[in-house]
């Protein structure tokens, strides 16, 4: 049951492990956006490092990623406390459940970064710019007076970025001195944007029919904006602009990448259906490992990508010049 009004007065003071909760090592899983920006980096750019520098690297990265986002998540639970005990499961996180001292999370906060972007600068100043703006990004999602999630739209779109931010930051553990294509860039950005906005039609849907709209629009404000068919169209919109960019960047910059498309459908497919399953674990980005169909597409379009790059595929150059298929007479010039 939701904690609707319970008194605050009867929350216990948080200790120590609650303030290592509220940091949320266990949605490091979000980090495998890094993963593509490696692997990509070393694809179309190769690399002059040996193997101990791209391990050091990128074990540097993750951990200082790890750090930042970390330090995100300490003032987006602290922030969003009063607003967290309306939804059903976000009621019983630790800054909710536990009297939290704003001095502890601001200095927290202060030395996650610090250490962060501590280690970000050994990676190099690309991944410490990354790093910069992943910071960045937390504090203007979570902090009035922008509080860009409090914004429809406005808060898909700008909690997405994150997801083009770790692209660069695993394309800067490899290659330091270029940036990824600027396609990749708009395809990573809409690509979160689809899931963070299937994220919110599943608890609009769930919240809405186990508690109401009231109840959905007081635990965030784009709510009181949102309807089930607004959402649904966003995602469209959203998977259609990330599909444009992803046959841009395929076509453009290997043709045998375009095998791998269909996948990359049936993974629109298989978690807009799971966005509209009651209580599913769209709902939970970071737990998506236990969904075995998105992982089954997921290792599917790893493989299938790994083939493309290493088999050349002749037949597919006709896809990137012009032809026509003749039916008839050629047409003459006056």
């Amino acid at each position: 049951m939701m904690m609707h009004d319970a008194p605050l007065r009867l929350r216990q003071r948080a200790g120590p492990a609650d303030y290592l909760r509220i940091a949320r090592l266990d949605h490091m899983t979000k980090h495998i956006f890094i993963l593509p920006g490696i692997v990509l980096a070393v694809l179309l750019r190769g690399t002059n490092e040996t193997t101990a520098g791209i391990v050091s690297n990128v074990i540097l990265g993750l951990t200082a990623a790890v750090f930042v986002a970390s330090a995100n998540y300490v003032i987006n639970e602290y922030l969003d406390r009063d607003f967290d005990r309306y939804h059903p499961e976000k009621s019983q996180r630790t800054a909710v459940q536990c009297e939290i001292s704003g001095v502890v999370v601001f200095a927290l906060w202060v030395a996650l970064l610090g250490v962060g972007l501590g280690l970000a600068a050994q990676v190099g100043g690309v991944f410490l710019i990354a790093s910069v703006l992943l910071a960045v990004s937390g504090v203007t999602y979570n902090v009035m007076p922008i509080r860009t999630k409090d914004r429809i739209y406005l808060d898909v779109l700008s909690e997405s970025l994150n997801n083009p931010i770790r692209l660069l930051m695993g394309w800067a553990m490899i290659d330091g001195g270029s940036l990824p294509p600027a396609s990749l860039f708009m395809a990573f950005w809409f690509g979160g944007a689809f899931l963070m906005n299937s994220k919110r039609l599943a608890e609009y849907r769930d919240i809405v029919a186990s508690d109401g709209q009231e109840i959905l629009g007081r635990y965030r404000r784009s709510f009181r904006h949102y309807t089930e068919n607004r959402l649904s169209v966003a995602n469209l919109v959203y998977a259609l602009l990330c599909s444009f960019f992803v046959a841009t960047f395929l076509i453009k910059y290997r043709v045998e990448y375009v095998i791998v498309f269909p996948c990359i459908i049936a993974l629109f497919a298989v978690y807009y259906a799971l966005a509209l399953t009651p209580n599913s674990v769209a709902r939970k980005p970071e737990k998506l490992y236990r969904s075995t169909p998105v992982i089954s597409t997921a290792i599917l379009t790893g493989l299938l990508f790994t083939i493309a790059t290493l088999v050349d595929l002749p037949i597919l150059e006709s896809l990137t010049s012009q032809r026509f298929i003749e039916v008839g007479q050629p047409v003459s010039g006056e």
